[in-house]
């Protein structure tokens, strides 16, 4: 990748590998928030719940887990579900695949608006 910071490596190494969410007890700040801006979704889970989600997970072919991110849930093949928190925007913008770019454009009509009216209020500039 020719953009962004070597900081941003980590996340663009997962996601070459096709890898969408991370699940973990914690996470660095700034690999956290790169995770984001590469579409990548980071959950933090209790040591419980990840030891039970390695459980899982060691089933073999058969254990599938699933995310649901509109309900914040992952579910195991066993049908147990271990919830998750997540801040509401950080949500919306990986639904909705918003990157810092598409958050501005969201914001298209309004920037059109002020530009017409800041052209007539002042001509000049």
């Amino acid at each position: 990748h020719a953009r962004g910071s070597s900081r941003e490596h980590a996340p663009w190494a997962l996601l070459d590998f096709g890898i969408r969410c991370v699940i973990s007890t914690s996470f660095a700040d700034i690999f956290y928030n790169n995770c984001f801006k590469n579409g990548i979704l980071p959950i933090t889970v209790s040591p419980e719940d990840l030891d039970k989600l390695m459980d899982d997970a060691s089933r073999g072919s058969n254990a599938t887990l699933s995310i649901d991110l509109e309900a914040k849930e992952i579910r195991g093949p066993d049908g147990g579900v271990v919830k998750f928190d997540l801040d509401d925007f950080k949500r919306h913008c990986l639904l909705n695949g918003l990157d810092d770019i598409g958050l501005t454009m969201e914001k298209a009509g309004a920037i059109a608006s002020f530009e017409k009216k800041n052209a007539e209020l002042r001509p000049w500039a």
